[in-house]
């Protein structure tokens, strides 16, 4: 009999399955946004321009520069379409496209929620999670350190312990460009919020650091991305249960014809391989990037649990039952909850 897969070869094949289909999307974007002798198939190499930009920072993003650097990549010419003129011909393409309009939850804090627009297959996925993503070494950049959810409900976070701040993306724009993360949705800074004894301690052994390293040139991103919207995806009230879930996508960036569709940018030049004890993180040995010989960018997708039809995507936000939840969280599984913060 044979053996089953292991648990590598699992998350590989899941891995393969989730680019296979971002791949797809790409395609549909060219066809949708790419003059006809631009598209992605006509040209499989970067220009030297673009390979001999430095590895991009995004420290700038935590230290309040407002100067943006000159050395930018060149953006390509696209098709002069609105966000919504793209998200109604990529519905046309893919068979469905997402909205951003008032939640079903009744409850007050419930606010926007994430609706499918079509149709969706078991196994699909739906939706993007964009933003900057910081690896544990730059955990102290993330705006409000260490209090970093007091005023962002669009942190998500990774198994790996890869943070994923949605805040700067917004709903994205209207057109192709350089982005840098530094434009930020009204964080402020300036709020006074109550401060705990561990908040205390945590400032005493990882004071915010300051200054910069490197340029945030940033990264040619195609912000008319319909399907970057993960962040509204509300979690399910009571008697209802979730219809997505989160699944861990490393990006290869050598993939450079599809970058400009993955809607996120790495915060600082590289990954420092870290290891948690308890709450804390410390380094550990060499990075993990250095046992492959494929760059990637660490992101987050949606998968549809279930087949979908026009109606609102849930996310189990599978809260920690250690801390004081929200009034408003219902635990789907509180098992499950437990296993994930354990």
């Amino acid at each position: 009999m044979a053996s089953k897969a292991s648990v590598d070869d699992q998350q590989n094949q899941v891995q393969e399955n989730v680019h296979s289909q971002i791949k797809v999307f790409c395609n549909f974007m060219d066809e949708i946004l790419l003059p006809k002798d631009k598209m992605m198939n006509d040209s499989s190499k970067p220009s030297d321009h673009v390979n001999k930009l430095p590895r991009h920072s995004g420290l700038s993003l935590a230290v309040g520069r407002s100067d943006v650097p000159t050395n930018h990549p060149a953006v390509p010419q696209t098709i002069p379409l609105s966000l919504a003129d793209v998200s109604e011909k990529l519905k046309d393409q893919l068979g469905y496209t997402l909205n951003v309009k008032s939640s079903q939850i009744s409850h007050q804090d419930a606010g926007q929620g994430l609706f499918l627009d079509g149709e969706a297959d078991v196994g699909s996925v739906v939706a993007l999670y964009p933003g900057i993503v910081y690896y544990p070494s730059y955990y102290r950049y993330i705006p409000g350190y260490p209090r970093v959810d007091a005023q962002n409900p669009y942190l998500i976070t990774r198994y790996d312990g890869a943070v994923i701040n949605a805040q700067p993306w917004g709903s994205g724009g209207d057109k192709r460009e350089v982005w840098n993360g530094i434009k930020m949705a009204e964080i402020k800074h300036d709020m006074k919020v109550a401060e705990k004894g561990s908040d205390r301690f945590w400032k005493l052994l990882s004071k915010p650091l300051e200054g910069t390293q490197g340029n945030n040139t940033g990264d040619v991103l195609e912000r008319r991305n319909p399907l970057a919207l993960a962040h509204y995806a509300n979690h399910p009230a009571k008697g209802m249960l979730p219809n997505v879930m989160i699944c861990p996508y490393d990006f290869p960036l050598t993939e450079n014809n599809m970058r400009a569709y993955i809607p996120n940018l790495l915060f600082g030049n590289a990954e420092v391989n870290m290891r948690r004890f308890g709450s804390f993180w410390f380094k550990w040995g060499v990075s993990r990037n250095n046992q492959s010989n494929v760059p990637t960018l660490k992101t987050l997708v949606l998968v549809a649990t279930r087949a979908l039809q026009d109606e609102e995507l849930l996310l189990n936000y599978r809260l920690s039952n250690t801390k004081r939840r929200p009034e408003w969280y219902v635990p789907v599984d509180e098992e499950e909850d437990r296993r994930r913060w354990s």
